[in-house]
């Protein structure tokens, strides 16, 4: 009876408090540090795309074209998949038994002269330039700064490699994990629901600085969405 009662009067309670409205949703870097800008903001700054690439990318070999490069006057964006990434150095999770398409080298190098790491560092791949697109026309060079958005999460990377000229949206293994995807370079990744904005004529040096990633990211994600 004293259980009853209890319910009955915390139901009661919870009729006369004032309805609690759901928390937008919140990003973290992958410190857990709170972001101020959020997935929602961003997304509402790229719902709609004119287009910059003359043409449109596969999200995996064999699949149709129907990923356009859109852009602003502050960004680049694109909407596909994620492919895990795992080029660059040799490390425990990124070597040629984990990855049948392991390649050892990264299309930029860290300061030491170095391949990159992608299993510490936050980063995306750009397609390689073609006359469907340049990337380098658009601004967009080796350490540019790129906001990676997946459901509620956003997280920051730089510009770390390119890919086939035909195919766009793979992030490396870091870059999976922080935003809570397996980031198994085999089975990892998620099939669609990505968004990779990229800052134009932005820049991370050295570009293996995390941090400085992270808060150049804000910086101009904070722009960005306030210039919307």
């Amino acid at each position: 009876m004293r259980v009853q009662s209890l319910t009955l009067a915390a139901a009661g309670a919870a009729l006369l408090a004032p309805a609690t409205l759901p928390a937008p949703a919140v990003s973290y870097a992958a410190t857990g540090a709170r972001h101020r800008i959020t997935a929602t903001d961003l997304l509402a700054r790229v719902r709609d795309c004119v287009q910059v690439s003359k043409g449109r990318y596969r999200s995996d070999a064999g699949a149709a074209a129907t990923v356009p490069v859109c852009g602003t006057s502050q960004a680049v964006f694109w909407k596909a998949d994620l492919d895990v990434d795992c080029d660059g150095r040799p490390t425990a999770h990124c070597n040629r038994r984990a990855d049948p398409a392991f390649s050892a080298a990264t299309a930029y190098q860290d300061s030491g002269g170095r391949q990159l790491d992608a299993e510490e560092l936050p980063y995306v791949v750009v397609p390689g330039p073609s006359g469907r697109w340049n990337h380098w026309a658009s601004g967009v060079r080796g350490g540019a700064v790129a906001a990676v958005i997946y459901q509620d999460r956003v997280q920051y990377a730089v510009v770390g490699d390119t890919g086939p000229r035909d195919i766009i949206g793979e992030a490396s293994y870091a870059t999976a994990k922080a935003l809570g995807m397996n980031p198994d370079p085999r089975t990892g990744g998620v099939p669609s629901g990505v968004t990779y904005i990229v800052f134009k004529d932005s820049v991370v040096d050295p570009i293996e600085d995390r941090a400085e990633a992270e808060a150049e990211g804000e910086r101009l994600a904070e722009q960005f969405a306030e210039d919307g």
